[in-house]
């Protein structure tokens, strides 16, 4: 028996994720999460450059194992939080939140789903300089 369910095809696409690329964002959430092997942050960004994906969410993980503490230490001094408190090896994940910076965005897929990977960061003041470069490699792409 044949049967028709409207949306069935689109729902089998990726969901409306935001492209890979360098972003200016907001810290929106940052959340630890315990565990027995891998504890991590929990982030939440909301993009606020390039105009176009205003608004959109990127959310993804920093660990917090030993050989992984350098990317969490890289985006905490980035987006900057206290740097008193980083050196004292204190972590307020208040005061991270609402804190701007640049991040670049590539993804993973595994089984069929798609993880987002923070590959690097930048302080907001380098927003013009990174954007303004990605965005020429971007078009330079879509012509070639």
């Amino acid at each position: 028996m044949k049967r028709r369910l409207p949306g069935l095809a689109q729902s089998a696409q990726p969901q409306d994720e935001v492209p890979d690329g360098i972003y200016l964002v907001r810290v929106q959430r940052f959340q630890y999460r315990w565990d027995k092997t891998k504890s991590c942050y929990a982030l939440r960004l909301v993009v606020e450059e390039p105009k176009a994906l205003a608004g959109r969410v990127l959310s993804g993980r920093l660990y917090c194992t030993e050989r992984a503490l350098w990317k969490l230490s890289w985006f905490l001094r980035d987006f900057g939080y206290d740097s008193e408190m980083l050196g004292r090896d204190e972590l307020d994940e208040k005061q991270v939140l609402g804190a701007h910076g640049v991040v670049k965005l590539s993804h993973t897929r595994l089984d069929g789903r798609s993880y987002a990977n923070f590959d690097g960061f930048a302080a907001a003041a380098r927003w013009e300089e990174l954007g303004s470069e990605w965005a020429s490699r971007s078009s330079d792409q879509e012509v070639a």
